[in-house]
């Protein structure tokens, strides 16, 4: 214990010794050499879309702890749904197609153009469609798509896979494509051309 204070006493005597010969900064001196920019502290008072916000050193005080929580939990909610919504969307026409009749590997054609009373979400009414959902679960598929028409291949996500006809990479000069369609198990589709029948 004698030897503990003993040190401790050494320590404040040499602290002491270094503050009188100037080699450790006093507070005036320190306070100058650590001014931190106004730029990049937080203010006290801020006005925002959400009421007015308030710190003390950066750290929310009063009831803007509870306003910042509650807009971060709104924030987090919109993510979920904006991240969510074209899973939901295509399980929602895939369920439509079911109740109509309309199996995983079966295709609608619309035999004309659609027009306003259609219930199909954003499709256009300049467009025949035809549309189909192909059960990826129990192994690759062979796919034969038609000539001459735009078409594309995309995952149950909306997530662009692959073209074919017109903007496929045989840009339609050929009369059929066979494509092999598979899941990576990578949560993502993978999609090659087997055959082209050239015209």
């Amino acid at each position: 214990m004698k030897k503990m204070m003993a040190a401790l006493m050494m320590a404040a005597l040499m602290m002491a010794a270094l503050m009188a010969t100037g080699m450790v900064p006093t507070d005036s001196a320190h306070a100058e050499q650590t001014k931190i920019p106004a730029s990049i502290t937080t203010p006290d008072k801020v006005e925002s879309r959400i009421g007015t916000l308030q710190f003390k050193d950066g750290y929310p005080i009063g009831d803007t702890a509870t306003k910042i929580r509650d807009e971060l939990d709104y924030l987090h909610g919109v993510e979920a749904f904006m991240n969510s919504i074209h899973g939901v969307s295509l399980y929602a026409l895939r369920k439509g197609f079911a109740d109509v009749g309309i199996k995983d590997g079966d295709f609608i054609f619309t035999s004309r153009l659609l027009g306003s009373k259609s219930l199909f979400l954003t499709a256009n009414a300049d467009t025949v469609y035809f549309w189909g959902n192909l059960d990826l679960s129990n192994g690759p598929l062979v796919v034969e798509t038609p000539p001459k028409v735009l078409g594309i291949f995309d995952d149950f996500w909306f997530r662009w896979v692959a073209d074919f006809g017109l903007a496929g990479p045989t840009k339609d000069k050929v009369e059929n494509t066979c494509w092999s369609v598979r899941d990576t198990r990578a949560r993502s589709l993978k999609v090659d051309i087997l055959f082209a029948d050239h015209a």
